[in-house]
């Protein structure tokens, strides 16, 4: 059972926010550190990608492990209102499984970052970009 009333419970979840979480913004940090630019939020692409790297064809999701279903201690699924969480989480599920296929049809490569580890994945995405980088130029 919650310890906090509905109202509270409702303010607190309408507080969870979408877009330019911390994590979404190290990445950002970090990419721009390196030199790569990016755009944000792309209402023309599936799952509107938290960061898109046109130039290189790359949509990178920034995804809350909780919210998204990471297998790790974050994404752990709550043992209160199962139905109701199984739910929420199993259609989050699926649509980011949707814009995935969706984006990889469309000629786009597909990264996901998680928060639990997201800087040793962002090293990754940038040592991969140099190399694409390296790959382009003349």
């Amino acid at each position: 059972m919650d310890k906090i009333s509905k109202a509270v419970r409702s303010r607190i979840m309408a507080s969870v926010r979408n877009k330019h979480t911390r994590p979404e913004v190290l990445v950002r940090y970090k990419l721009h550190n390196a030199g790569f630019r990016y755009s944000l939020h792309s209402r023309h692409l599936p799952g509107e990608p938290d960061i898109v790297l046109s130039r290189f064809r790359i949509a990178v999701f920034v995804h809350g492990c909780f919210w998204h279903g990471h297998d790790c201690r974050r994404g752990k699924r709550p043992q209160t209102r199962t139905e109701f969480w199984d739910a929420k989480l199993d259609r989050n599920l699926a649509r980011d499984q949707s814009a995935t296929e969706q984006l990889a049809a469309m000629g786009w490569r597909v990264e996901v970052i998680w928060e639990c580890s997201w800087e040793a994945q962002v090293d990754e995405l940038i040592s991969i970009l140099k190399q694409l980088r390296l790959a382009r130029s003349p």
